[in-house]
């Protein structure tokens, strides 16, 4: 999910959205999203939030508020993401925004799920 293919969708732009806590991206297939800080922070590709196997991922709570302070273009595959929590270890490549858009609803739900699992409600302002 890391790695970049060479038939990958490319984003063509990426828009923070500060006021609403939302990162618009456009891909160069038409493909275009709008992903939640939140969502982008607890589905962050670092080692912190994911771990370092499988069933080592981290579940990110407190999350609701948090928003993008930065965005650092890494070479021509990737950006840094910087969140207002400190968070700034996950390098988000073209591939893995694009699986994150397209998958969307499912990861969503996912997350929703597990949060419920252990009795945590989500606060939102």
């Amino acid at each position: 999910m890391s790695g970049l293919s060479p038939n990958s969708p490319r984003p063509t732009d990426i828009k923070l959205h500060q006021q609403s806590r939302l990162l618009e991206i456009a891909f160069d297939n038409n493909m275009h999203c709008k992903l939640s800080c939140e969502f982008l922070r607890v589905y962050s590709p670092s080692a912190e939030v994911r771990g370092h196997g499988a069933g080592q991922e981290v579940l990110q709570t407190g999350k609701e508020n948090v928003n993008i302070v930065a965005i650092e273009p890494i070479g021509n595959y990737a950006v840094k993401l910087k969140f207002s929590d400190g968070h700034d270890t996950g390098l988000y490549s073209w591939d893995y925004l694009y699986d994150l858009a397209s998958n969307y609803e499912g990861l969503w739900l996912e997350y929703i799920g597990r949060l419920d699992a252990v009795g945590i409600k989500r606060q939102t302002d």
